[in-house]
């Protein structure tokens, strides 16, 4: 059997449980992407199967479905939130002056180049300003300096792909983890720029990461509390969460997570204040 770069298969060891993408071969052993989930595993070439194409198919429309439906509860989130907004700015709609609002920037580093444009199409429809940066996950620390000193972003998020392997230890060993040192180191060096967590806002994670980790390096939100494994576009939702909830209210952890796909089992965090900045009054491109 020729199994290719790209090519999309499952593991007859897991009884073909979920879908992988092939990112790299060396010799006999495969290193495999999920295709919808931020996890990195390693499998030998007679474990795979080539995935059925229309097992493909149906895999990737019931997908479609669950990110729909996390997209249309964000929007009925965002559209309290921006009623709320407008009743506060007009003191109770009792002034009709227009308002203008400065949303958050996002820095979104990511181990995938796959996910990231998955991500950044998220951003563009949620309508949020974002810089996506393809960087593989032991690079990051290295990077992370010169890209908040350039962009000054409002929030980062630093992720890509990560697993736990038992074989390399307990789970409260931060070595038994494929990335979660360097996701860990990366949000260190972004702390040693800015250490105040309600200015620069920071998720770092992929699926099964340590979590404790990331938090105690200084990320507000972070993967995976219960080693599970995160859907590619959960980050995205807690950046908007929080890009779009004003400055002067805090975020609940519940709050923050309730438009993910993966949950609480996959996400944590700790109470942050939005950041959304509303001002007035807002003038015409052509009014002098």
């Amino acid at each position: 059997m020729d199994i290719t770069i790209g090519e999309l298969v499952t593991r007859k060891s897991y009884k073909h449980d979920l879908l992988f993408r092939v990112a790299a071969i060396k010799k006999d052993t495969v290193i495999l992407h999920g295709a919808d989930i931020r996890l990195e595993a390693d499998a030998p070439m007679d474990d795979l199967v080539i995935a059925d194409s229309r097992e493909v198919v149906k895999r990737q429309e019931r997908e479609k479905q669950k990110e729909e439906f996390s997209y249309r509860l964000f929007r009925q989130d965002y559209q309290l939130m921006k009623e709320k907004r407008t009743y506060q700015t007009t003191d109770g709609y009792l002034h009709e002056g227009k308002f203008f609002q400065l949303p958050a920037k996002v820095l979104h580093m990511d181990g995938d180049q796959t996910y990231l444009r998955k991500c950044i199409s998220l951003y563009q429809r949620v309508g949020l300003q974002v810089h996506g940066v393809h960087i593989n996950e032991k690079e990051m620390p290295n990077e992370i300096g010169s890209l908040v000193e350039r962009i000054q972003p409002d929030i980062i998020v630093i992720t890509g792909h990560d697993s736990y392997s038992k074989s390399k230890g307990m789970k409260n060993n931060l070595h038994a983890y494929r990335h979660s040192k360097y996701f860990a180191e990366t949000v260190r060096e972004a702390r040693r720029i800015n250490p105040n967590l309600d200015q620069l806002v920071i998720f770092a994670g992929a699926c099964q990461s340590h979590f404790e980790s990331l938090i105690r390096a200084g990320a507000n939100y972070a993967s995976s509390p219960l080693r599970v494994n995160i859907h590619a576009l959960d980050p995205v939702y807690i950046a908007a969460k929080i890009a779009y909830t004003p400055f002067m209210e805090s975020v609940s952890i519940w709050d923050a997570l309730r438009n993910t796909l993966t949950g609480e089992k996959g996400m944590g965090g700790i109470e942050t204040r939005g950041l959304l900045r509303t001002g007035m009054p807002y003038l015409e491109e052509n009014e002098e």
